[in-house]
This record gives structure tokens, sequence and C-alpha cells, in this order.
């Protein structure tokens, strides 16, 4: 049976502000010509280490808005390491925007030297468990803040994992004190790829270490081992599906109101757009909120 626990009230003035969206290069001239009605920006790192330019407009959005850090390659998963130069390179983008939160995936995209352009899926087991969390220490220990770190869009599983992924991040949670960042289209696309309960998980998701949530689209694709079924592709190049709004509604009053962000990394449209899909997160946490007021006798 689904369960849910009150909200914590929140003021329209921090509704208002919880919402953001990801600062993707192709809007970042127009956000600071504009400075949209965010709450918050979220930037991936990568695109702005070996951009001057594209640092100077972020540092002067940093005056303004509060920016979130979401890593791409930072591979807490891979079994050769963290790349230092690249953490060492983390901790100076750090140092200068001294960001609200910076988060990271989990899973492993390096081999050696090469850098793979993926976010490649691990085993849920004590072996795994190990190495994630002492790469997960190293990082934090390094940027001397937590590190979120976000549940994988999954299209398999592994016959050596040993434990539930909720469990898995429970673990993290336990062994490094990090916090944890919860996908809610990453919920929805996985419980349709691998065949569970999209709300049971959230049930069992550990809330108490949840420090913002991420909004995606996603891209259904013929599942070629399966002939006529479809497989969903995390591919961030449309608008948040409906199911995934009703399963963030459900997350809201779950976990509470927590940042939350609207992706669009593909096929990017114009920033208006993406303003809109955060109007809408806007919307389901005051209905969410009002619900509770109701409850408390407050209307």
């Amino acid at each position: 049976m689904r369960t849910e626990v009150a909200i914590t009230m929140t003021t329209i003035q921090e509704i208002q502000r919880f919402a953001g969206i990801g600062l993707r290069l192709p809007h970042i001239a127009e956000v600071v010509a504009t400075r949209p009605p965010v709450g918050w920006l979220e930037i991936h790192p990568e695109n702005f280490l070996a951009n001057p330019h594209a640092m100077e407009l972020l540092l002067e959005l940093a005056e303004q808005y509060p920016i979130s850090v979401h890593t791409v390659g930072i591979s807490v998963g891979s079994v050769c390491g963290i790349d230092r130069e690249h953490l060492k390179q983390l901790r100076s983008l750090v140092e200068k925007i001294n960001p609200i939160l910076v988060s990271g995936h989990l899973a492993w995209s390096t081999q050696g030297e090469a850098y793979l352009n993926d976010l490649l899926p691990i085993p849920y087991n004590e072996e795994s468990l190990q190495l994630a969390a002492k790469h997960i220490r190293e990082v934090q220990e390094h940027l001397g803040r937590p590190y979120l770190i976000e549940n994988p869009s999954s299209y398999l599983g592994f016959e050596t994992s040993t434990m539930r992924e909720t469990e898995f991040l429970s673990e993290l949670v336990e062994r490094t004190n990090c916090r944890l960042l919860c996908d809610v289209s990453n919920v929805f696309l996985s419980s349709h790829n691998l065949g569970y309960d999209a709300y049971e998980y959230i049930d069992r998701f550990p809330a108490g270490a949840v420090a913002e949530l991420h909004l995606g689209g996603f891209t259904p694709e013929e599942d070629s081992a399966a002939p006529g079924d479809e497989i969903w592709v995390d591919t961030h190049e449309c608008a948040v599906a409906d199911g995934a709004w009703e399963l963030y509604a459900y997350t809201i009053r779950k976990f509470g109101v927590v940042p939350t962000l609207i992706e669009w990394d593909s096929n990017i449209p114009p920033l208006a757009t993406l303003l809109k899909e955060t109007a809408r997160a806007k919307a389901i946490v005051a209905g969410a909120v009002s619900v509770e007021a109701c409850h408390a006798g407050s209307c």
C-alpha cells in the first residue's frame, strides 16, 4: 500500500525559489541579458573549465543566482579510481563560485585515461559499495563539502547484485555521510525498463538524505531484444512526461519541498520552454502545500 507523510510547510516565497534550470551554453547569453525568474541555476562544470568566456559569464551570474554544480566526469564507480587532475580543476571552480550543491552520478565512465561518453552501471554488492564509498569520501575530502549522489537511469540489472538500489544508496549515505540527488524521471524511466513499481521505489528511498530532485525528458525506442516493446532512454531532449510529473507530486508529498531542477541537454529549446517546465513544478508544489494547509485546518 502506498503511504504518504505530511510535507514540510513552505511559504509562497520559498516555492518561487526552489525550482531551477540547467544552465546550458546556448542559453547563457540570454540568461545574462534577461535574468529570468528562476530560483537557481545548475551547471555541468566540464562545459566551463575550458571555456574562459563562459566562465566569465558564469561568475557574473553567480553574483545573483545560487549555483549548483552537477559533475559528469567524476567517476565514483571506476575501478581505476578518481581522475585527480579533474578533481583538482573541479575544486578550483567550486572555490570560485561557492555553489549551494555539488553532485554527481552513481556510475562509472572512465577506463585508464579514456573517458567514455556515457554513465555506465555498477552491480549493487559489497565490492561495488566499498569502491564507491572510498571514491565518494575522496571527493568530499578534496572539496571540503558533501557530495550528492544521483540514482541512475537503468536499462539492465546485474545477476551479481545482492541488494536493491535504494539499499545501496542508503549504505553509501551511512558510510560516507554523502547526500542524495533523487532523479524522479530516472525512477520513472527505470521502473518501466526493469519492471518495478516507481512509487514503491520512492517509498524505500532514503528521504532524509535527499538534498535535490531532477526532472528531465526521455525518448522511447524499440527494444531490439524484444521487438514490439519499448525501452525508455534518458536523453534529456524533450519535455518531462506526464507520468513523471505525477510521480514528482507523490515524491514531494513524501520528501517535502526539495530544490528541483529541470534538465534539458539535447535538442535544446528556447529558454521560455524551460521556464514553463519550472512553472509546472511550482504549481505542483503550491498544490501540495495548499492540501497540507487544509489538512492542518488552515483553509
